[in-house]
């Protein structure tokens, strides 16, 4: 059984303070041990898969170091829910407005906001990537619909001016993970809606330079191996969604995996001790669920300026 109920807050033992470390790339990384109470911000995630040459390939881009929510880390293309993102009307869809809810499988979810979450993760898609999700042949539309939403019309809106229709039908959700009341990483809560989409073929993914510095195909292995190495920084979510992708060898296989259970929640719990950051997951010992909702590791540590498990680097492969 995995456990569906998202805790009212973290087991954790920090004062409000925070600790500042310099990090792999001598700049300053907070660990937050503030309360946070304001309400988790929707948001959409996606992992941009791929088959490479040796196996499968994951798109990460690195945000800016000058980012107000993890600068300078590698992270998936995503973003908030705009107010925008909720108002797309189901004829602009390609799969019925209830699909979209029962695939997110979330029992108190309304219809908006599991539209406004799967148009959110094409958007932010596009925004910081350059690739428009579920379309072949739609090359030469980038250009048009980037300018068309430079100028401030919103992207469904945009997506439907050019005469196509939002492809929310290649998104499959993979996971949900909910920001505890003791953020680690940042001083904001979010609900993030991971979703996992194949890049289409016939595009190319550019970096935004107003949010982000670099695009990278890296195999999961790959990635977990430049951050171990400190060639580049991770955030705990794409840690452990990347060992989770380390698993299988190819697209198939990523999209068979999302489709045979419904999203996992990921409700992280974190505490300190001995004045160590400790995040547990579901299935650690210190969790309030004890069902686990992945193979590996159940917690990650915060040593060597950086997040890590019990075990090292071969405890992320799994």
């Amino acid at each position: 059984m995995v456990c569906t109920q998202i805790p009212s807050g973290p087991v954790s033992h920090a004062a409000s303070s925070s600790w500042l470390l310099a990090d792999n790339h001598g700049m300053a990384l907070a660990i937050n041990s503030d309360i946070v109470n304001t309400p988790p911000v929707p948001a959409a995630t996606v992992m941009v898969v791929r088959d490479g040459e040796r196996g499968l390939e994951v798109l990460l881009v690195r945000r800016h170091a000058n980012s107000g929510v993890l600068g300078g880390v590698h992270v998936f293309p995503g973003g908030k829910l705009d107010a925008a993102d909720r108002q797309v009307a189901a004829a602009a869809l390609d799969r019925p407005v209830a699909d979209c809810l029962q695939a997110l499988g979330e029992a108190d979810l309304d219809a908006g906001t599991a539209v406004g979450l799967h148009v959110a993760a094409l958007r932010e898609t596009f925004e910081e990537c350059g690739l428009l999700l579920g379309l072949q042949g739609a090359q030469g539309l980038v250009a048009r619909l980037r300018q068309q939403t430079q100028n401030g019309t919103a992207f469904g809106d945009a997506v439907q001016a050019l005469g196509l229709v939002l492809p929310v039908s290649s998104l499959l959700p993979w996971s949900r993970w909910v920001t505890p009341r003791v953020p680690s990483v940042t001083n904001k809560r979010f609900d993030t809606r991971f979703f996992m989409a194949v890049a289409p073929s016939d595009q190319e993914a550019e970096h935004c330079t107003f949010e982000a510095t670099e695009a990278v195909w890296l195999s999961p292995r790959a990635g977990l191996e430049r951050f171990w190495a400190g060639e580049i920084d991770l955030a705990p979510p794409q840690i452990m969604s990347l060992c989770q992708l380390g698993g299988l060898a190819d697209v198939a296989q990523v999209q068979a995996a999302a489709r045979s259970r419904a999203p996992v929640l990921i409700a992280p719990e974190p505490f300190d001790v001995d004045g160590q950051r400790v995040i547990c997951y579901p299935g650690d010992p210190s969790h309030s669920c004890a069902d686990r909702a992945w193979p590996g590791p159940t917690r990650l540590i915060y040593r060597n300026q950086r997040f890590e498990p019990d075990g090292g680097l071969a405890a992320l492969f799994v």
